[in-house]
């Protein structure tokens, strides 16, 4: 099972908090000398006070540009932080770990400053850092480090917050990719409403006209364009009701053929399933109906990363299930009506319903229509003529 992507705030609280956690290590042993082996009050505040305002100045400007609210005064956040880490080493001594304390800008250079200057501001620091590390006296070793870990500190604290904003505008992406799905799902509903009623209703507003000239020459002509008017209009309404019911030319394979496209198109992964052209023509509207209300779930209710679609025929039935891997994030009232109107509708063509999670971190949907028709009057049934 893949877990589910967390908020865009709750990943970048875990980038920042893990970020403290590293720095502090890195100030750990100096700090643990000052508070349990010096015991020197002035340098234990100073200490204490400098490392605290680092981190806590780190952190903010970490935040804020995780979150986008970048601003030049940002820079003089990075000048204070550089300040003070390089003015504690000389006033605390560097023999206890202070000098790790030079690193410790080295992570914002290029989460603070454009990518030109960050790379300019890099090198500038992997040179003039170990340089004032020799100036102070620093073990050969611990410059050495610097040298390499600058450039790599810059680095990490780059790619930190790029994949964050990648992981940010995917998530976006894969919205917006959902509601096209769904606005072009409707605009097609709509160009067949156009094309059912756009015909039949000009027809019956001609119809009108012509009674309307007659009205005071000629009653039985009148009449006539009435009962035509009466028909035409019963014919649109039964038009009308078979788009909204989805029964005109209804097919599992379309359905399932249009699930796995808007699920695709909304960034899962599923693969358009094998339907064989010879099912009965009476489980196509119980089991389509299943496809819609499966993937109406998986893209409202759940944060799924996969759906499998699988369809088979056995010795007595037409089997479809649904499986996606999205139920971590489902609760028990996401399922809201739907559900319970499917499992009507399959018992009102005599078959069988389950959904629910499967116990693996998978939400599973099956159905079942006996491959012989079986005439039940169901709740379904009662159900499908009231949404016409």
């Amino acid at each position: 099972m893949q877990p589910g992507i967390p908020r865009p705030t709750v990943i970048a609280a875990i980038l920042v908090g893990m970020t403290a956690m590293t720095l502090s290590g890195l100030l750990a042993p100096a700090l643990w000398y000052e508070v349990f082996q010096r015991h020197e009050a002035g340098h234990l505040i100073l200490a204490l006070t400098g490392t605290g305002a680092t981190l806590a100045l780190y952190a903010r400007l970490l935040w804020l540009n995780l979150m986008r609210r970048t601003a030049p005064g940002h820079r003089f956040g990075l000048a204070a932080i550089t300040a003070i880490c390089w003015v504690l080493p000389p006033l605390l001594g560097t023999g206890q770990g202070w000098g790790n304390a030079l690193l410790v800008p080295a992570g914002l250079i290029a989460v603070v400053l454009p990518l030109r200057e960050a790379i300019a501001a890099t090198a500038a620091a992997t040179v003039l850092t170990p340089a004032y590390g020799v100036f102070l006296g620093l073990p050969a070793l611990t410059v050495l480090y610097e040298v390499v870990a600058i450039p790599l500190a810059a680095f990490s604290g780059y790619v930190t917050v790029w994949f964050f904003h990648v992981v940010q505008e995917l998530r976006e992406a894969r919205a917006v990719l959902a509601r096209s799905a769904v606005g072009e799902e409707r605009l097609r509903f709509a160009r067949d409403l156009h094309d059912v009623l756009g015909h039949s209703l000009q027809a019956v507003a001609l119809r009108a006209e012509v009674a309307e000239r007659f009205v005071e020459r000629d009653d039985g002509r009148v009449r006539k364009e009435l009962v035509e008017i009466q028909t035409m209009a019963r014919d649109a309404v039964r038009d009308v009701r078979e788009v909204v019911r989805g029964y005109r030319a209804t097919s599992l394979r379309t359905e399932l053929d249009g699930m796995s496209a808007v699920l695709r198109a909304a960034g899962l992964r599923c693969e358009r399933p094998e339907v064989s052209p010879s099912l009965p023509d009476h489980v196509h509207e119980p089991l389509g109906w299943v496809a819609r209300e499966a993937a109406t779930n998986v893209l409202r209710h759940s944060s799924a990363t996969w759906c499998e679609i699988t369809v088979r025929s056995d010795t007595g039935h037409v089997r479809v299930e649904i499986v996606n891997d999205g139920a971590a994030r489902r609760t028990a009232g996401d399922a809201g009506s739907g559900l319970a109107g499917l499992a009507e509708r399959i018992t009102a063509a005599g078959g069988e319903f389950t959904a629910g999670p499967a116990g693996d971190g998978t939400f599973r949907v099956a159905a079942a229509v006996p491959v012989t028709p079986v005439a039940v009057e169901g709740p379904g049934e009662g159900a499908g003529r009231g949404e016409a």
